[in-house]
This record gives structure tokens, C-alpha cells and sequence, in this order.
């Protein structure tokens, strides 16, 4: 075996970056019997071609249907006869591929995820089949308004930028893609050094390394590093009127990039507004005045950029209400200071829902993953914790004042409203 390239250790995790490239991230729990590992390619929708729109995610899908060593029912089967879990999803900027195993079955889940991104078969047929099943996924989103309205949102909010466009793709661009394509795809971005391989749970860092080493040797090639996109929103309103029997609302602003230093004013900030039972939202919107059974804010940070937006459902009369509402809302935080006790109860709701999460080894698996892709090391919990406990009264509304001035509000809404249903200025 060839010599290890530069390791990293920490109490909790450990990386070892190996002399292909391929970057090997652990985090041991030994209160568990279980491990979830995960390859990621850093390579999602934000850095495809538009005539290329959806192939991220087609790859994501074509893998698991056959590779040279074992069919797409052998796959299943493999992973259902340990008892395992073995999923993927592809974002704006990155493809995961995951497994959740007892901890003695790692090497064969590494074993079946490898297989998969190495020796695809990328058959004809297979692919003319899983293009109709995406072009029906694609249906099934425009059919989900409350999902749909945000697609719709990013694309006006960020048109003509790559992280507008849904991830999923077009009709017209997934169709148009073939087998070379998606060959040509694997080529260009799974290449070692845009790979990483994490596992959290009961899992050895060393014997994991290995394994690793031992699944991809062989394993070459070089994938330029995607430039993050960092567009401008362009803050607008847009109606579009369907007949369904729920207006969906979705009011917002350009938001923080993932590697902002004030994501941790920005995440306390949306939990004040909108991220639970206790907040202003809910508690305007819904329990005073019971014009929604949904309200809440929400954000999407990119590695260049990001949006902060705010989402209603709500009956066609009540959207201009629910929009008054919530300007009011914004308005506040931008002049009046977050009284002590408000702000702590933010911080330790924002603290609980990170505690409870790392009982899970899938969402400390998606920890490392994101973590090492935006920060290039781990962070642990007691620097989040205190990143959330220095943020100040002062800083939430500096940052409300940057972010939520009105001429920065955009506005788009889903449903069977028109025009005369809105009636003030943010509309």
C-alpha cells in the first residue's frame, strides 16, 4: 500500500488525505453500533452548463442501476440482506452518495457505493427509463406547489445564475442527454481530488482508511475546483396564478454565503422570525390573528451567496395581510432591539435542535461532509455553541438593517390570486 498522505486529528474526528487525493474523514461514536459513510463529489448544479441542466442529478440516479459487478436488483438486495439503508441526493454544489450499516457490514456498504461511481454501466435503455422517471419527479414538484413556489422564487430572485435553476433540471435538458455524456460527466468531477469520504458512527479511522484505499486504487485523474457562484438577487414580485384552493407566499432577501462569519447572527435571526412554535411569525401570523396554518423562514447559503426568505400558505384573501404582517415584522427587528430574554430563548432552542441531531450518525455524516467542503476542517459542537451564545442584540439588528430593507424584499407567490389582491408597496 502507498504512504498516507497528511492526517489530522482531533478528540472527535480524524483525516487523512491519501496519495490519490481522495480526502478520508471519520467521526468515532462508541455509544453506537451503526455507521453511516458517504462519498461526495463536489461537483452539484451550480457547476453544469445550462444545456446540461439536471445531469448532476441523472448521474445520481443512473448508478444505481447496474454497474459491471452487479445488477441494479443486486444492489438492493445487497444492502436490504444486512439490513441497510443506501440513498443519495445531489444539491447546488454537491453529490452524496450514503449508506447506513451495523458497524461489522462498513466494508461491504464502502464495497457497493465505490462499485457503483467506479464501473457504472450507463446502458442505453436503463438511462431512456430513469429520464422518464425524473421528467415525472419534475411533474410531481409542479404539482407540490408549496415546493414549486420555491423553485419559482430562486429563479427569480437569482436569474440567469446556475443556482437559480432547479436542480432537478428541465424536461427538454435531462431527455437530451446520453450515455457519453454522463461518462463525460464522471470524467470531468469525480476525480480523486474532488472526492471525499466520510463515515460517522462505530467505525476505526484506520481500517476505514483502508478500506478506502484498497475500493479506489487505481483510482486517478485531476477535477478542476468549481468557483462557488455568488450572484446579486434581483428583488422583484411576481404572481402566478393557478387554480388551487392555498395561495403560497414566498417573501425575501439575499441572504449570507455558508462561509460568512455573521451565518451565526443570520441563523439566530431566522429562529427569532420564524424557526419554531415560539416565533414572531407564528405567533403574529398564525396564533394572534390564525390567517395560516403554515409560516416560517427559512435559508439558502452557497458557498458564494445565499437567500433568506420567509413562506406562507394561506387562503388568497389573507396573502396581503400575511405580507403586511411580515413586513411589519422586519421593519421591528430593524429598529427595535431583541430583548434579553428573547434572545436567549433563540439560542437555546438553536442549541437543543444541534444536540439532538448529533444522536443521528446520518446527520453527523452530513456534518462532515458539508463541513469539510465549505471550511476545509470540522467544526465541533462547543464552537458552534459558542459562535450562537456571542451573538448580540446589536448585531441582529445591524444585520437586519442590511438585509431587510425594503427595496431588497422580492416577492413571489403561487395560487389563485391576481393582482388586485395586493394592494401595498412590497407587492
Amino acid at each position: 500500500m502507498a504512504a498516507l498522505g497528511p492526517q489530522i486529528n482531533t478528540l472527535m474526528y480524524r483525516k487523512t488525505t491519501l496519495p490519490s487525493g481522495i480526502r478520508v474523514v471519520t467521526e468515532r461514536m462508541d455509544s453506537v453500533r451503526s455507521a453511516s459513510l458517504g462519498i461526495w463529489a463536489n461537483i452539484g448544479s451550480a457547476g453544469e452548463r445550462a444545456p446540461r441542466r439536471g445531469i448532476s442529478h441523472l448521474v445520481e440516479h443512473m448508478v444505481f442501476k447496474g454497474t459491471e459487478k452487479r445488477t441494479a436488483r443486486e444492489i438492493a438486495e445487497t444492502m436490504d440482506g444486512v439490513g441497510g439503508n443506501l440513498n443519495a441526493f445531489t444539491d447546488k454544489e454537491a453529490t452524496c452518495y450514503y449508506a447506513r450499516v451495523i458497524d461489522h457490514h462498513v466494508p461491504l456498504a464502502l464495497d457497493v457505493l465505490s462499485d457503483m461511481l467506479r464501473r457504472p454501466l450507463f446502458a442505453p435503455n436503463d438511462i431512456a427509463k430513469e429520464q422518464r422517471v425524473v421528467v415525472e419527479e419534475i411533474k410531481m414538484y409542479e404539482d407540490s406547489p408549496s415546493e414549486h413556489v420555491h423553485e419559482l422564487f430562486l429563479r427569480q430572485m437569482w436569474a440567469g445564475s446556475s443556482l437559480g435553476d432547479p436542480t432537478i433540471g428541465f424536461e427538454e435538458t435531462v431527455v437530451a442527454l446520453d450515455a457519453a455524456a454522463l461518462r463525460e460527466h464522471l470524467a470531468d468531477h469525480y476525480a480523486p481530488n474532488a472526492l471525499l469520504v466520510c463515515a460517522a458512527g462505530n467505525v476505526d479511522h484506520d481500517a476505514f482508511v483502508e478500506h478506502v484505499q484498497t475500493q479506489f486504487e487505481g483510482y486517478a485523474g485531476v477535477s478542476p475546483t468549481p468557483v462557488p457562484q455568488a450572484p446579486m438577487a434581483l428583488p422583484q414580485s411576481r404572481i402566478f396564478e393557478k387554480d388551487i384552493e392555498q395561495a403560497h407566499v414566498v417573501l425575501g432577501v439575499q441572504g449570507l454565503s455558508v462561509r460568512d462569519d455573521r451565518r451565526y447572527v443570520l441563523s439566530v435571526l431566522d429562529t427569532l422570525l420564524g424557526g419554531g412554535m415560539s416565533s414572531r411569525l407564528f405567533q403574529e401570523i398564525r396564533e394572534k390573528r390564525g390567517l395560516v396554518y403554515t409560516v416560517y423562514s427559512f435559508q439558502n447559503g452557497y458557498l458564494g451567496s445565499g437567500l433568506f426568505g420567509i413562506y406562507a400558505g394561506c387562503s388568497a384573501e389573507n396573502v396581503q395581510p400575511c405580507i403586511d404582517v411580515t413586513m411589519e415584522q422586519l421593519a421591528l427587528l430593524r429598529t427595535h432591539r431583541v430583548s434579553d430574554a428573547e434572545l436567549l430563548l433563540a439560542k437555546e432552542h438553536m442549541k437543543g435542535s444541534l444536540t439532538l441531531s448529533l444522536e443521528s450518525t446520518s446527520s453527523r455524516m452530513m456534518r462532515l461532509g458539508r463541513n469539510e467542503y465549505a471550511f476545509g476542517r470540522q467544526i465541533a459542537t462547543e464552537e458552534i455553541e459558542a459562535a450562537i451564545d456571542a451573538v448580540t442584540a446589536d448585531e441582529i439588528i445591524e444585520l437586519s438593517s442590511e438585509l431587510f430593507a425594503e427595496e431588497r424584499v422580492g416577492l413571489c407567490v403561487l395560487g389563485p390570486v391576481d393582482h388586485a389582491h395586493l394592494v401595498s408597496d412590497a407587492a
